[in-house]
């Protein structure tokens, strides 16, 4: 292979990876994005690591992480009704305001030794109030910005950032605390929302698609929920990320007890194992964009991977196979999320797109009031490795469930779901 053959196949590698970039609004939104989130990532560390610092307790982790939560289980189907009806980028700037006020409180009260847990309780509900409205919001926006075609791509490069921040942010954090205090990182964290507002407001809007509002009437939270169970290609996913979202994606409450207890390690060992997870997550989320698929059965590879790379760093030996295993718990992470988000948007009506959108936010979000505690307390009980144990059983479980419900659609045993056979396993490059 010459060398120009070479350079062309890297260059069209490299434009078919971030081709979504390409398009000028999403280019102004991922770079606030990219401010915003390390901020969003340094305040996960530090309030994971004050509520440890206040109580001493894996429980109390958990209960501040399901508070956080909670209001996305009760109240999520309802916002996902709301992204339907309205303008989603104005609202998107609204409630992004709101969060870094939220986060600016939270930073005072900790910088003048004033916070105490009953307020840091307090405000993770109230960004979870936040959240259950902002979240479909924004998980439909990204469609409405770039399109069916770059849908995968952008969806994957966000899970990119995401995770490049989950890199950044903790190691950032870690040092922070180690030198400035807790309360700094929520400062810097209210300051980065300044760069995802103001890049919403520079949106061109006349180059967006956005999806003809839902007019406001009754019954539309049931009807998105009919509509769910009536299209397996949607279901399917949504009670597969209920399982995984419950038990395995508690890292932020079973790391700190992994870091602490296991390894007798500090923040600092938490921030590099939370940004191990980060730095695999980007090249798999890189990965994703160039070459993922969607579609029921991909998003079962990787649940099924997601599993065993967890269950790897149940078992890792040492701090320095405990941040091997969790690179490649990054990698597998990503996949589970793009794969499962880009098939949900794919396979939903624009009109419903919303609530559908929704309630993959409580499967993900929204279970974690219950998985929380649980992890807690099986952490606290018997140690950071069950924690992870739990959420690799958890993967496993919900792979083979949705891997035996495509075996009975292919013998055509599903009786009236018989009609959504090609649907469900199809896998789209």
């Amino acid at each position: 292979m010459t060398g120009a053959v070479l350079a062309r196949r890297v260059n069209g590698l490299g434009r078919q990876t971030f081709s979504s970039l390409s398009n000028r609004n999403y280019r102004r939104y991922y770079s606030g994005q990219a401010v915003s989130l390390i901020g969003t990532w340094m305040q996960t560390v530090a309030q994971s690591w004050l509520v440890l610092q206040l109580t001493g307790s894996g429980t109390a982790l958990g209960v501040s992480v399901a508070l956080q939560t909670l209001p996305v289980l009760v109240l999520g189907p309802y916002g996902g009704v709301v992204a339907d009806r309205v303008d989603k980028r104005r609202l998107m700037v609204v409630l992004q305001s709101l969060m870094g006020l939220l986060a600016l409180v939270l930073g005072l009260l900790t910088v003048t030794h004033a916070v105490r847990l009953w307020e840091v309780y307090l405000l993770a509900f109230l960004l979870g109030l936040n959240n259950c409205f902002e979240n479909p919001a924004r998980q439909a926006f990204v469609l409405e910005m770039v399109g069916p075609a770059e849908l995968r791509n952008a969806v994957s490069l966000n899970s990119v950032l995401v995770n490049a921040a989950r890199a950044v942010g903790p190691a950032v954090a870690g040092v922070i605390i180690a030198l400035g205090g807790i309360g700094i990182c929520f400062l810097l964290n209210a300051l980065s929302f300044v760069a995802v507002v103001v890049s919403l407001l520079r949106l061109d809007t006349s180059a967006l698609q956005p999806s003809t509002p839902a007019v406001r009437a009754r019954g539309q939270l049931r009807e998105g929920l009919r509509y769910v169970r009536r299209t397996p290609t949607i279901a399917v996913p949504l009670l597969m990320m209920a399982l995984i979202g419950c038990l395995a994606y508690e890292f932020q409450v079973v790391l700190p007890v992994v870091a602490k207890q296991t390894f007798g390690g500090g923040a600092q060992a938490y921030g590099f194992m939370t940004a191990a997870m980060g730095t695999g997550a980007v090249v798999g989320g890189l990965w994703v964009a160039a070459r993922g698929r969607t579609g029921v059965r991909a998003l079962v590879k990787s649940a099924a991977l997601f599993g065993l790379v967890i269950g790897g760093a149940a078992v890792a030996p040492s701090l320095y196979w405990e941040l091997v295993a969790l690179t490649l718990v990054g990698a597998a992470s990503v996949g589970v999320m793009a794969k499962g988000n880009s098939t949900l948007q794919l396979e939903a009506a624009p009109t419903m797109r919303g609530r559908v959108m929704a309630l993959w936010a409580v499967a993900f979000l929204g279970s974690t009031p219950i998985g929380g505690p649980i992890a807690g307390a099986v952490s606290e009980q018997y140690g950071g490795r069950a924690g992870l144990a739990l959420g690799a059983v958890a993967c496993l479980v919900a792979a083979g469930l949705a891997a035996v419900f495509l075996r009975s659609q292919r013998s055509g045993s599903a009786g009236g779901l018989a009609a959504g056979v090609e649907p469900v396993l199809e896998e789209r490059g």
